[in-house]
Parts: structure tokens; C-alpha cells; sequence
């Protein structure tokens, strides 16, 4: 009999669940057949590397040289020829086994180690994809840009990311004979809409639906609306929202009853009620929360804990900068919003540095401190990112560096201008070729223009 040791093999390198590239160890596959075959009573180690031969063979013929596959591709490929094998016994009992492990792994992950409101293990789980795929460091990235392998980059970024959306669904419908409320909540820019909408296609694949309840419906009347020191009305706060309807009607959609929507006109600052506007839930459909509130706990305190599906997303960026400094999250999704500003909303940039300020004071406020309630937590950054933006924004950086350096009024602004001027002007920017190279249904498509998606 062949030994692993010895057969043809052009498979060299596996991807684990949390995305990292190992080296591909055959006698992996050999000891797990085995386990399962002596726990049935089998004592043949010869029959567990004869089934991992066949493994091996169809992985070289299923994959090309230079592709990496996913650990759960092997496994499947293994449970595939044990049944081929007429191994039926020994095949389920290893499919068991690995399905007993997905829970543990699911209960493992579940503890995010929230310190603070900062998930320092999807932090960390980031860091070290970053490090593995040598783009931990502005100086790396341009490395990579430089030597032309900025698609392989963009391709393992997209894969990761999707690798991410796929066990943020798995984890839905884990809970999807009690979950009737999905509530997504993250910062401005962290890439909510986008996975919104990717998390809706997997979930019709299942004959499921997501139907969202515009919350901005139920701001209150304007005079009934809170001030904030300024004696401005403040649409921040949770309570510029009708608390007590909102719970109301979520009560009655989770009877099955069907409620009578209100309508926010923003030109009188009062709500409106027309006979046409509805709203109900069907068994198969789940009523989607995307708010700045979602997690704030009187918003749906009617609403059973087991009936509610948290998820936060935040663009947990792991670079660091010339100084070994790691590039700061809001400033990474500052540069989205400000891309996107550019073209799509003809917004300048500059005001968008001036005015963050007030973006961020509102994240602290009603997002951030939420964030220990989440069911799920994912990071929205993609590996690629910074020289994307370095390209888009190069045009506008010396303007915003020089309206604000020398503003004692807006030192906020100042400080935050040189910072992402002194970043920005330090990393490479793609070229025209390189930016074909992501994807039409990326995340970074929400910013940069060209996605299959409407926003």
C-alpha cells in the first residue's frame, strides 16, 4: 500500500474555520478515520490510511495546484468516501463527531470576551489572519501592491469575509424555530447594509425572509421631541423614538395581527396615519431591526429574549501604521464615508472630517456601550481596504490637511485631519487594474461605487 508519506500530492496548505492557512497534514485525516472506526470496534489502521489515499487523491483532483481548501471541504470529501466505501457506520459516527464539535466551536466562539465594550478574541482572530496573510502593516500592504499581487489579497480578504456572513446565517438558523426579531447594530460605515442584504440571500435559499420595520416612523412629533443642552432637538437619543408604540406593535406582529404603521413627515415634523400603510408578519419572515438603537433595552422589552437575534458589526481594522500604531477603526470607516460622500452624495470630504465628531459622540453614546448584548459579532474591515481609499481620496488630502492645521476652533477636526493625512499619504495607492479585481458584490462596492446592490 501506498504511504502518505510517498503518494502524489499537490495539496499543500489547508484553510482553517478561522481562516488561517496551516499546512495540509494528512495523517490529520488518518487519525480522526481511525477514531471513529475503533470506537465501532475496528482495530485496522491499514483501512484508515487506505480511506485517507482516496482523500488525498480526490482533493488533488478536485483542486488545482496553488488552491487552498477549506478544512470543512476535507471533511466532506472524507465523509463522502467512507460511504462510497460502504464505511456507512463509521462514516456517520464521524459525521457526528464533527457536528458535536460545530456546537462546542458555536459555545466557544458565543464568548467574545467583551472587556469594555472591545471583543478582544475577534480582535485578536483578525490580528492573526492579518499576520498570516502578511498585511498587518501599512509597509506590508504596500509590499503587496507593489509586487502586483494586490487580487490575491483582494481574493482571500472576500473570501474571509464571506467565510464570516456564512456562520453569522449558520448561527441564525441554528435559533430559527424561536427567533421571530434579527436586530443589526454597528457605527456608521462598519458595513451593515451590505451584510444586511448578503444575510437576506442566504436566508431565502432556506425559504426564509427578512422584512424591515422602519423605525424612522416613529420619531415623535417634534414638540414632543427631546432638546439637548443647546435647546436643539436631539433625533439621537432613544427617546426621540415612541418607546411604547414601537413595543406595542412589535407585541401585536409577534401575534400574528396586523398593525397600522405610522408615517414620519419630515417637512412637518409630525406623524401621519393612512389607511394603506400596514404592516405583518408572515411564519416564514423575520422582522428585521436596523437601528442606532436596536440594542437599547427598553426598544423591544416586550419582545422575549429567546425571540431576539443580536448582531454587531464594527470594521475591526488590524494594521498598523509607520509608527506601529494600529490604524483606529472609526478612522478606517471615516475614509469609506468619506469616499462614498465624494461621489455618490456630492458631499466634500473635508466637511466630513469637520463633522465626525458628532458621528462618533452618537456612536459612544447609543452603539458602543451596547455592543456586550450582541449574539453575534463580526468584523466588517477588509484586509485590501487603505490603499483603495488611498487612491480615492489622494485628490482631497493636502485641502482637508490645510483647512484645519491651523483652526484652534475645530482642534478636534485638526488633529484628526493630520492623522489620516500623515496615514494616507504613507500607504500605496492601487491602480485602475488592481481595483477591477474586487469583486461587483463586495462590501467595498457599497463605498467605492459599482455594486450589484442598491443601497
Amino acid at each position: 500500500m501506498e504511504d502518505q508519506a510517498t503518494m502524489e500530492n499537490h495539496i499543500t496548505k489547508v484553510r482553517k474555520r478561522n481562516g488561517r492557512i496551516v499546512e495540509f497534514n494528512p495523517d490529520r485525516i488518518t487519525n480522526a478515520i481511525f477514531r471513529a472506526a475503533k470506537e465501532l470496534g475496528g482495530e485496522n489502521l491499514d483501512i484508515a490510511k487506505e480511506m485517507t489515499r482516496q482523500v488525498v487523491k480526490r482533493l488533488n483532483e478536485r483542486f488545482k495546484p496553488g488552491e487552498v481548501p477549506h478544512v470543512e471541504q476535507i471533511q466532506d470529501i472524507v465523509i463522502e468516501t467512507l460511504y462510497e466505501n460502504d464505511y456507512d457506520n463509521t462514516a456517520t459516527l464521524y459525521k457526528n463527531y464533527r457536528e458535536q464539535h460545530a456546537q462546542e466551536r458555536l459555545r466557544y466562539e458565543n464568548q467574545y470576551g467583551v472587556v469594555n465594550s472591545i471583543p478582544y478574541k475577534v480582535i485578536y482572530n483578525v490580528l492573526v489572519w492579518n499576520i498570516d496573510h502578511n498585511c498587518d502593516s501599512v509597509d506590508k500592504l504596500n509590499e503587496i501592491v507593489e509586487s502586483g499581487k494586490f487580487g490575491d489579497l483582494v481574493k482571500a480578504g472576500e473570501e474571509k469575509y464571506h467565510y464570516d456572513v456564512d456562520q453569522l446565517v449558520s448561527a441564525i438558523l441554528r435559533r430559527k424555530n424561536e427567533i421571530r426579531i434579527i436586530i443589526i447594530a454597528g457605527p456608521s460605515s462598519s458595513g451593515k447594509t451590505t451584510t444586511t442584504i448578503k444575510v437576506s440571500e442566504r436566508l431565502q435559499k432556506h425559504n426564509l425572509e427578512l422584512v424591515a420595520l422602519n423605525l424612522d416612523n416613529y420619531f415623535r412629533d417634534l414638540e414632543s421631541n427631546p432638546k439637548d443642552e443647546f435647546g436643539d432637538y436631539d433625533f439621537e437619543k432613544p427617546e426621540a423614538l415612541d418607546l411604547e408604540l414601537i413595543n406595542d406593535h412589535l407585541s401585536k406582529l409577534l401575534e400574528g395581527k396586523t398593525i397600522q404603521m405610522p408615517y414620519y413627515n419630515f417637512k412637518t415634523g409630525k406623524r401621519e396615519w393612512h389607511p394603506e400603510h400596514t404592516f405583518k408578519v408572515e411564519k416564514n419572515q423575520f422582522i428585521l431591526l436596523d437601528s442606532l438603537h436596536g440594542f437599547y433595552p427598553p426598544m423591544t422589552e416586550s419582545v422575549p429574549a429567546d425571540m431576539k437575534f443580536k448582531f454587531y458589526i464594527e470594521a475591526f481594522c488590524q494594521v498598523r501604521d509607520k509608527r506601529g500604531e494600529y490604524v483606529r477603526w472609526a478612522d478606517l470607516r471615516m475614509f469609506r464615508r468619506m469616499v462614498r460622500d465624494s461621489w455618490h452624495r456630492s458631499y466634500d470630504p473635508e466637511r466630513t472630517v469637520g463633522h465626525w465628531h458628532y458621528v462618533r459622540r452618537s456612536e459612544m453614546r447609543h452603539i458602543v456601550p451596547f455592543v456586550n448584548e450582541a449574539d453575534f459579532i463580526m468584523n466588517g474591515s477588509l484586509p485590501y481596504e487603505l490603499p483603495v481609499h488611498r487612491k480615492y481620496l489622494a485628490p482631497y488630502l493636502d485641502e482637508i490637511y490645510e483647512e484645519y492645521k491651523d483652526n484652534v476652533k475645530r482642534f478636534d477636526a485638526a488633529i484628526r485631519a493630520k492623522r489620516i493625512y500623515d496615514l494616507l499619504t504613507s500607504i500605496v495607492p492601487i491602480t485602475d487594474e488592481d481595483e477591477k479585481k474586487i469583486p461587483p458584490d463586495s462590501l467595498m462596492r457599497e463605498f467605492i461605487g459599482g455594486s450589484i446592490y442598491k443601497y
